[in-house]
């Protein structure tokens, strides 16, 4: 079965591809089930009736919290059990993984010594490369924390496979590489972050004339309703081809003739009113608390900083291969409203919903079927404010470099990506102050020798080399 969208686009974009819809039960992959995304997306096949089951599980170093995981999936599994008896889906019963991978092979192993019998256990993040291109996985959701998704990203759609993207550094870092390579492998990117989901959401209301006609319905209906016609009866087949030459939308349009503005949301995070002074003086325990959304401590930096959104103007640009200059943000502080998507007619398109991730990792897992699920739900009989500020780029410098690094593409990336990473840990270890991050980022990108082609092994290179001179500027500070 195929799903088809009369679009085409400059560069076709990743997220809307002639896509074979896969069936159910689906099988995922949970790379960083540890993390805030891997657990709502363990909330997400818990409650999806059988329709999503979770064949893989990874963790960097925290054996605990995966062993818990799978503790919580044999008590499910011994309930699903029992209530099999009295009611049975139509959907598999397996609850349990089949593969655990501990990335670290220096983590505590002793959690996962008394682990349910049928549970295969790896460690080296060489295995979780070569386990997710096994054919008996459906779904990859790649949501590993920083640089250290990409290669794992990459080696499943290497093998064709749906991947639920999350780790946005897959495409802040490869960029064109990624995309090219779902393309030439059939793998598909289905964004999880909310932002881009939001705007795949909206430009989904183009979707108009995505069937073609069903000739022999046609007929019927025709024969039905005017039988005296069957002596002059119309040439549908000629109608049909007149109609997809003359439709103006099954007529492809560019995405740059149809899109004038892509408006990513961003909070502000928990110093959009914060003065100059009062910036200078940001302390850990300050930047970790985030108005709207419960996330990991780096993602938290980053948004208080802006550069998660700075990130997620370059993710844009390879998901949906549109140029930079069409990619705006606006600072919405109540997170209702995810993303938009202005057309060239001035209709603006937008995806609202509470802030809760559980449901663009729902569309992302069974796309492009809809469920009911868990997440939160706006209450329409209460009032509602949603306010939109323009975002200050003086006092939030890391919007112009995500600006300028997604224009320029190549190795740009790469670079303030791993910047960012190091400096970021190194302000949460008390050795670096918050408006000293970006800065250092974009010193080690102007220090950095630019490439506009690079390979995945000199992609990789270059992480390694900002790495280190990013702590070698921390260390000069």
């Amino acid at each position: 079965m195929e799903l088809v969208f009369y679009l085409s686009f400059d560069q076709v974009p990743t997220v809307f591809p002639t896509m074979l819809v896969l069936p159910y039960p689906r099988r995922v992959a949970i790379l960083g089930s540890s993390g805030s995304i891997g657990r709502n997306a363990l909330e997400v096949i818990a409650e999806s009736e059988g329709r999503l089951e979770t064949i893989l599980l990874s963790v960097h170093r925290r054996t605990d919290i995966l062993a818990e995981q799978i503790r919580q999936m044999a008590v499910r599994s011994v309930a699903e059990h029992i209530y099999a008896s009295e009611k049975t889906n139509s959907y598999g019963k397996t609850i349990l993984p089949r593969w655990v991978v501990v990335t670290d092979e220096t983590a505590d192993r002793t959690p996962l010594e008394n682990l349910p019998p049928g549970i295969e256990v790896f460690f080296g993040h060489d295995a979780l490369c070569k386990l997710v291109r096994q054919p008996e996985i459906d779904v990859v959701l790649s949501a590993i924390v920083g640089s250290a998704g990409l290669t794992s990203t990459w080696s499943a759609l290497e093998a064709g496979k749906t991947v639920a993207l999350a780790n946005k550094e897959s495409l802040v870092m490869g960029g064109s590489l990624i995309t090219d390579l779902a393309r030439e492998t059939g793998g598909q990117l289905i964004p999880v972050d909310s932002e881009h989901s939001a705007i795949m959401q909206s430009l989904q209301s183009w979707k108009m004339g995505n069937e073609e006609p069903d000739l022999e319905k046609e007929k019927q209906n025709l024969e039905k309703e005017k039988p005296d016609l069957e002596k002059n009866e119309p040439d549908l087949e000629k109608q049909s081809e007149q109609f997809h030459h003359d439709s103006p939308v099954s007529n492809p349009q560019s995405i740059n003739q149809i899109i004038h503005k892509m408006i990513l949301t961003a909070s502000g995070g928990p110093f959009r009113a914060w003065t100059e002074e009062e910036l200078n003086k940001v302390t850990v325990r300050d930047a970790l608390v985030h108005p709207t959304w419960e996330m990991g401590k780096k993602i938290t930096v980053d948004s208080a900083t802006l550069m998660n959104k700075a990130l997620e103007i370059i993710e844009a640009r390879w998901f949906f291969g549109i140029p930079v200059g069409k990619i705006e943000v606006v600072i919405h502080p109540q997170s209702i409203v995810h993303s938009m998507v202005e057309f060239v007619d001035g209709s603006t398109i937008a995806q609202l919903s509470p802030p809760d991730m559980r449901l663009p990792i729902q569309l992302a897992l069974n796309y492009p079927n809809r469920f009911n699920g868990s997440s939160l739900r706006l209450d329409w009989k209460k009032a509602v404010t949603l306010e939109f500020y323009p975002p200050d780029m003086e006092r939030f410098p890391a919007l112009a470099l995500g600006l300028e690094v997604a224009e320029v593409a190549g190795t740009a990336g790469a670079v303030v990506n791993a910047a960012n990473e190091t400096a970021v840990t190194a302000f949460l270890e008390n050795r670096l102050r918050f408006r000293e991050i970006v800065r250092i980022c974009r010193s080690v990108l102007e220090h950095h020798h630019y490439e506009q082609r690079p390979t995945l092994s000199r992609l990789l290179e270059l992480d390694h080399w900002a790495r280190k001179e990013t702590e070698k500027q921390i260390n000069q500070s």
